[in-house]
């Protein structure tokens, strides 16, 4: 989670909130102190969402408190401070203004007692000031895009084989952490920081004759001394050469499915979402010719 003082100057605090999320290639380190690499990485997500609050009157001290509003299941009623940003204030035109003149109210940051926080724009002379709103799955997916995320990497069918109709043909695919994971990743937002953890929990074949094959894992590689045996976890038998399709080939896609479950603990919250990605291949299958 990322810890502002109060009295830092607005530029800074309005950089930790409102920077953007950037993709981890490498072991990064931006201006804002959020840090990455491939399998970890932490990253400034954009603040989603924010709520008025009091006046723009407070003269640089905390405004008073209020609660967010609760409802049905949602979670316990929630504190909230709110101190003005005017040493300096952040510069006209800035987004923080929603487009208002610096004249119209202040620029406030807001901290909650369950981690919940951000900038906020309140009108002056607007009073009953609520929690910002932090949707931590929209948060989540910001983690999520700064993973690499990559289709499967496919080894079989292999481009180059030749392979028969009515034998066994094992599929499987080479495992890494972009292509299989898990990969994980943190995003900040307005004080609410989620983690998220992804990972392939199914790999579905299109193998280009019209049928699919589902497997739960990057499969089993083929090794000689198995002989013409069916894989034990991911394989396909062709009922027709592959002569009449366009190229000659059968063209397929293999699609990952990866499930990212995250937490956001200031929050007591978490949950999950999939995401795919497809890697292309080809088959090259032919009937055996017997010879009397």
């Amino acid at each position: 989670m990322l810890k502002q003082s109060t009295t830092m100057a607005a530029a800074v605090v309005l950089a930790a909130v409102l920077a953007p999320a950037a993709h981890a290639d490498g072991p990064t380190v931006g201006s804002d102190g959020c840090r990455g690499s491939m399998l970890s990485v932490t990253v400034c997500a954009a603040d989603g969402g924010g709520s008025s609050g009091s006046s723009g009157s407070s003269g640089g001290k905390p405004a008073a408190a209020a609660p967010a509003a609760t409802g049905g299941d949602s979670k316990p009623t929630d504190k909230c401070s709110y101190d003005l940003v005017d040493d300096p204030p952040p510069p006209a035109g800035h987004q923080a203004w929603k487009g208002h003149d610096p004249g119209d109210g202040g620029v406030y940051k807001v901290q909650c007692d369950s981690g919940r926080g951000g900038v906020v724009f309140v009108p002056a002379g607007q009073d009953g000031p609520a929690a910002p709103t932090i949707d931590p799955e929209l948060v989540a997916r910001r983690a999520a895009a700064s993973m690499r995320l990559e289709g499967p990497k496919v080894a079989s069918p292999r481009a180059a084989g030749t392979y028969v109709v009515g034998m066994p043909m094992w599929m499987w695919a080479t495992p890494s952490p972009s292509t299989f994971g898990p990969a994980t990743a943190s995003a900040t937002a307005g004080g609410v920081t989620v983690t998220a953890t992804a990972k392939v929990t199914r790999v579905r074949w299109a193998m280009g004759d019209g049928t699919t094959v589902t497997c739960h894992g990057p499969g089993t590689p083929y090794k000689k001394s198995q002989e013409v045996t069916s894989s034990p976890d991911c394989g396909h038998l062709y009922e027709q050469p592959s002569s009449e399709q366009p190229g000659g080939r059968f063209k397929g896609t293999a699609t990952a499915t990866w499930t990212v479950t995250w937490t956001a603990p200031a929050l007591n919250d978490g949950g999950r979402f999939t995401e795919t990605r497809a890697t292309g291949f080809t088959a090259d299958v032919h009937e055996v010719q017997v010879v009397n």
